[in-house]
């Protein structure tokens, strides 16, 4: 029987790893792999086409697959292509997210179970949006709930507009299959184009087909200039990689300065006739000279974006979110059936969930350059990293469960929540001038995110506690007596990182703006997890509070710890307000006030307990009461 759950156990495990092997290949006799490794630049930073497109699919749909109308699945480098070198197939697909169109005044546009739209269906109602945008209020803090709605959609589809003409200027089919034949005719007018302009602007007589020709070249690649999201041309070697790309537009304008065009340019024209004509061997051909053509201009710089493309078909974060899932079920089964081999298989999973997490944060690292923590997502994944590793000591010294079980509750959730974080686009983004410091990301920054961890696996431990105490039977003193000393010894190690971590952000604080302590949010924050902390210790120390008050003390620290990491982002105010996200308003004060009810919960008197512990307690406490009036009598 023991060999058998152990095998059940790895076997799911085993087919949730290559469940997401599996997913990241995609089929075709385009070398689409390929394709999506080639570098561009966005937002100062150089990635692959593959990150763009799964972004952007983010951002319009909440999901990185596209279901067509057929019902074929589209990986986000398939829709990508098609978005950029057949927009008029690309169109068609369902990938704008919009819940209720009626409410927002799209009447006509809904259709039954339907919450996704393609583009084709959005134009009918594009000067309807276009009016509707144009009212609602400039400041998008103080947007209501509607007016975010209509300003997502109407971003959303500036954004799809910009990025299908990344590749190539705004025109139709009959265009799009004549790039190269248009940019050498371009070419061929620049100068004749240039004198026939010099003569009108002279007033001299001038060839005006000539010139009317060449002007609609320089009109239609000005617009391209301004539209076009991608940079994809860098700048000719020997330079920094990371210097500023153009994007096609620009290097064709460029080019009447008498710089010459970039073959790069001519390759995306010819890679896009070619995929659009169907003729696999030509593309394939195309994106090998272009990959090898960045990597004889750039040598050793391009492996972080093949590594990225890698990284972001692995997907080792949705794994471990599904192996932690998979634990706390094992975990669950095993304090009724099989306790010792469920429990032994589970901890095992745990530490190849924390490994494949592991593996998620270091390539975060290698391909950022940067410590760990570098943005809200980037603290989401490595709270969850911190609480699995504490999780792990804690199963390894007590071996009961309850470590794997919260450890892998806390890492799914957090998982969870940098999983909707992801929703806001590039998550690997440039650095803050303020934040570009790499020492104190991995001082500062990266001890007081552990404080969090610790913090918030004390207070699932608590939560736990109270739980158990107050509807389980069979919770029992051990029991109690295990999960008390387990709060107790993470919140001392949360207490010193969050006092060390506050200590380092003052002296960060002191060199970046002056002052060692300005009373801002996030710093107000840290110094309450220290306080709330001090205070758990002083009243354990002291006798303050048994177990009721100070598991009610612990789980009031997942409150003031939420309000130090996203609360302070949704003020007005603040020096480190860099991550604003107002739609998770809702979600804090719904996790306060679970918080606050697990709270009142933990001080319910011992008779409401059920469990053994309770009523021992409970029989206590009546014991002391009648010895207290039997003395009063006396």
């Amino acid at each position: 029987m023991k060999k058998i759950i152990y095998l059940i156990v790895f076997s799911i495990a085993a087919l949730v790893l290559l469940g997401g092997l599996r997913s990241s290949k995609v089929e075709s006799d385009f070398d689409l792999e390929a394709f999506a490794e080639l570098p561009v630049q966005v937002g100062g930073r150089i990635k692959p086409l593959d990150s763009v497109a799964r972004n952007t699919l983010l951002i319009l749909s909440g999901r990185q697959k596209v279901v067509t109308d057929e019902g074929l699945t589209l990986s986000p480098i398939e829709w990508f292509i098609d978005l950029t070198m057949r927009p008029e197939v690309a169109d068609t697909y369902p990938i704008f997210k919009i819940e209720f169109p009626d409410d927002l005044g799209l009447v006509g546009l809904a259709k039954q179970g339907q919450r996704y739209y393609s583009f084709n269906e959005l134009l009918p109602f594009s000067e309807e949006l276009r009016r509707l945008y144009a009212e609602i209020n400039p400041a998008p803090e103080l947007r209501s709930p509607y007016e975010k709605q209509i300003a997502d959609i109407n971003n959303g589809l500036m954004r799809y507009h910009r990025v299908m003409h990344s590749l190539h200027p705004v025109g139709g089919a009959e265009r799009l299959d004549r790039l190269v034949d248009e940019y050498q005719s371009y070419l061929a007018t620049i100068q004749p184009g240039m004198v026939e302009l010099r003569k009108q602007q002279a007033g001299e007589e001038f060839d005006a087909a000539l010139l009317k020709r060449f002007i609609t070249f320089a009109d239609d690649y000005l617009k391209l200039s301004t539209t076009a999201y991608l940079r994809v041309v860098p700048p000719p070697p020997p330079v920094e990689l990371l210097e500023d790309w153009k994007n096609i537009g620009l290097e064709l304008l460029d080019v009447m300065k008498d710089d010459p065009l970039s073959p790069y340019v001519t390759s995306y024209a010819s890679l896009t006739m070619a995929y659009r004509s169907g003729d696999a061997e030509q593309f394939n051909r195309e994106v090998r000279e272009l990959r090898e053509r960045f990597i004889a201009d750039f040598p050793g710089d391009i492996s972080r974006v093949h590594y990225e493309r890698v990284f972001n078909g692995l997907q080792p974060f949705y794994i471990s979110m599904q192996l932690y899932v998979l634990i706390f079920l094992a975990v669950c089964i095993s304090w009724l059936r099989w306790p010792k081999e469920l429990a032994k298989a589970a901890f095992w999973v745990l530490v190849m969930a924390f490994l494949i997490h592991t593996f998620g944060l270091l390539s975060r690292m290698y391909i950022q350059g940067r410590p760990p923590v570098t943005n809200l997502y980037s603290s989401a994944v490595f709270v969850g990293w911190g609480a699995v590793l504490l999780g792990i000591l804690i199963e390894k010294f007590f071996k009961n469960g309850i470590g794997a079980a919260m450890a892998s509750l806390v890492g799914f959730c957090t998982l969870i929540i940098a999983h909707h974080l992801a929703m806001t686009g590039d998550t690997l983004e440039m650095m803050r001038a303020v934040l570009d410091s790499n020492f104190w990301l991995a001082t500062h920054v990266v001890i007081i995110t552990f404080g969090y961890s610790a913090i918030f696996l004390a207070g699932a431990l608590a939560i736990l506690f109270v739980l158990l105490g107050v509807f389980s039977s069979r919770f029992n003193k051990d029991t109690a007596r295990s999960l008390s000393a387990m709060v107790y010894g993470i919140i001392c190690f949360g207490t010193l990182f969050s006092l060390v971590g506050t200590i380092l952000g003052g002296i960060w604080a002191d060199q970046s703006w002056g002052r060692f302590w300005g009373w801002d949010p996030k710093e107000n924050g840290a110094l309450m997890i220290v306080i709330m902390g001090a205070i758990y210790l002083h009243a354990r120390w002291g006798g303050i509070c048994k177990d009721r008050g100070l598991m009610a003390l612990a789980i009031w620290g997942n409150i003031i710890t939420a309000w130090s990491w996203f609360g302070t982002n949704m003020l007005p105010v603040g020096l480190h307000s860099y991550g604003r996200m107002d739609s998770a308003y809702a979600w804090l004060i719904g996790f306060v006030l679970v918080q606050l009810v697990l709270t009142a919960t933990a001080l319910l008197p011992w008779r409401f307990w059920r469990s053994e512990f309770g009523q021992a307690n409970n029989r206590k406490e009546k014991k002391r009461s009648l010895i207290a009036a039997e003395d009063a009598e006396a």
